[in-house]
């Protein structure tokens, strides 16, 4: 039995393994297990680490003709002398992997990996700091499976690039190679906002079916977004608002409220900034502050919320203006959950 678990269904998770009554050998892989192989090893036998196109299948092969498991790169499991891990294995080409089964109707995931160093984010760690694109002309075979053709990305707007710098080259080539109605810089891929340019939006205005661009500001402080290590600042989350109204496109905004040194101020920063992009006709997405193994912000507790953020994305969801959640919800995992986790 295979799961692929983030940290808010672990508990759930670890609770079905353990009643189950199956004489099953339990795989376990995602961002939690990768990160904390050795609480997750408490209640599986093998954890996956990172990647598992290559590395599940040679796992679940060597199991089935019973060889050493200890060859296959890039697991983790219990031996006589604990947790034994054995060699990183390389990130995977996404061209040597298709994206779904062909016929399912899926988002194509076109980028992995982030150069950005989020204090709050798992993607960095689990798939590397260096950016890997599949190519136009793989996307374009898939794309002929699906009739709305939607993308998986950390930043779609850095498609064919190196994460920090517009390559506008690739992302036309990208665009007009694409059957079907292309829905480009929205979700599931966000984008940052110093991708947002004149340029780009005059292309995806002509080519694309999408009338909205999904921005991840995740704050209106300049203050908390240099302490995230977020790499752009609110004037750059204004200029990408603006530039998205100049070609008629609705922003639809991320923020997150909880982050481990926010004040009353910054909270306040940020409202002040929701204000502004919902009077202008966006929409913003709220979300609450989950710290997630492997990351900086693993150990540390979330801020409260204040009565205002609350009363004010409350009045804005009632409205349709906010979508989201921004206080802790049933599946959150406090600190102290973890602990007795491990």
């Amino acid at each position: 039995m295979i799961y692929s678990l983030a940290s808010p269904q672990a508990s759930e998770v670890y609770r079905e393994v353990a009643t189950a009554d199956t004489h099953s050998v339990f795989i376990a892989g995602g961002p939690h297990p990768s990160a904390r192989p050795n609480e997750v090893l408490k209640h599986f036998d093998f954890v996956v680490l990172g990647e598992g196109e290559q590395t599940l299948p040679e796992l679940i092969n060597a199991l089935r003709n019973g060889e050493g498991v200890d060859r296959v790169r890039g697991i983790a499991f219990k031996s006589s002398n604990g947790i034994h891990q054995t060699d990183r294995r390389p990130y995977a080409d996404l061209n040597d992997y298709p994206p779904f089964v062909k016929n399912l109707r899926a988002p194509i995931e076109i980028s992995r990996g982030c150069p950005n160093s989020c204090k709050y984010c798992q993607t960095p760690r689990l798939f590397g700091r260096k950016m890997r694109h599949r190519s136009a002309a793989t996307i374009n075979f898939y794309s002929s499976y699906i009739s709305d053709v939607r993308f998986i990305s950390p930043n779609a707007f850095a498609y064919g690039s190196d994460g920090r710098n517009l390559a506008l080259d690739r992302i036309i080539e990208l665009i007009t190679s694409l059957r079907g109605r292309v829905y480009f810089g929205t979700f599931p891929s966000e984008v940052r906002p110093e991708f947002v340019t004149d340029e780009l939006l005059e292309v995806i205005k002509e080519r694309c079916a999408n009338t909205a661009i999904h921005i991840g500001a995740q704050s209106g402080s300049d203050a908390v977004l240099t302490e995230v290590h977020r790499g752009h600042t609110r004037c750059d989350v204004e200029v990408a608002l603006e530039t998205c109204r100049a070609y008629d496109l609705t922003p639809v905004v991320d923020f997150i409220f909880g982050l481990p040194t926010e004040t009353k101020a910054d909270q306040r920063a940020s409202l002040e900034l929701i204000d502004s992009i919902v009077a202008a006709g966006g929409r913003v997405r709220a979300h609450y502050f989950t710290p997630l193994p492997g990351t900086p912000y693993e150990a540390e507790k979330p801020c409260p919320v204040s009565t205002e953020v609350k009363k004010k994305l409350g009045k804005l969801a009632r409205d349709g203006k906010v979508t989201g959640r921004w206080e802790p919800s049933r599946g959150y995992i406090k600190r102290n959950d973890l602990k007795q986790m491990r």
